[in-house]
């Protein structure tokens, strides 16, 4: 609901304090909202940086693609979250836990409020783990709002402010991280 994909049947979403109706995931872009869903949508044909900035590729004079300006912001994006995949690669040639990478900065691309991640350390090693947890450091340092969904508990105490529980689609409680256990 929160990234558009479906329409809420009560209740309402507040962005920055003002109420907003979504009709679609682009609006929900477009609102400061970007989601990194489970299932990676990436283009496999396509390079790296084709991919991250799909729809919004920066153009020539004449309006062709500028594939030179399009590798230099993939290069600022992956130096400013120090992902060292090359911007020029087709993204089929990438293993699963390079394509997570590259679907989380293309999420953070959109420089979004509200970034929601499903599920995203489901194809990654321990170290790639630790460098997604910086990543998300450092996005909620600059004031992003991360809502973080999985069912790793030991991963919602390493990056959780508050946890919402919710079981067989019921929610059960919130609470802050600090003042729960894992059992």
């Amino acid at each position: 609901i929160i990234a558009g994909v479906y329409t809420p049947d009560e209740g309402e979403i507040r962005i920055k304090g003002r109420p907003l109706k979504l009709h679609g995931p682009l609006d929900a872009l477009n609102n400061g909202i970007a989601m990194i869903h489970q299932e990676l949508n990436l283009m496999p044909f396509m390079t790296v940086a084709e991919n991250v900035w799909i729809r919004r590729e920066p153009k020539n004079r004449i309006g062709l693609v500028d594939h030179g300006e399009l590798r230099q912001r993939t290069q600022a994006l992956f130096d400013r979250l120090a992902i060292d995949i090359d911007p020029e690669v087709e993204v089929r040639r990438l293993s699963i836990a390079s394509r997570q990478m590259v679907e989380i900065a293309k999420a953070v691309s959109f420089d979004s409020d509200v970034l929601i991640m499903d599920e995203p350390t489901s194809a990654l090693t321990d170290r790639e783990v630790e460098h997604l947890f910086r990543i998300i450091r450092q996005l909620r340092e600059q004031g992003k709002g991360i809502v973080y969904i999985t069912h790793k508990m030991n991963e919602l105490f390493e990056v959780a402010d508050e946890v919402s529980v919710f079981r067989d689609g019921r929610y059960i409680a919130t609470k802050s991280s600090t003042d729960l256990s894992r059992d």
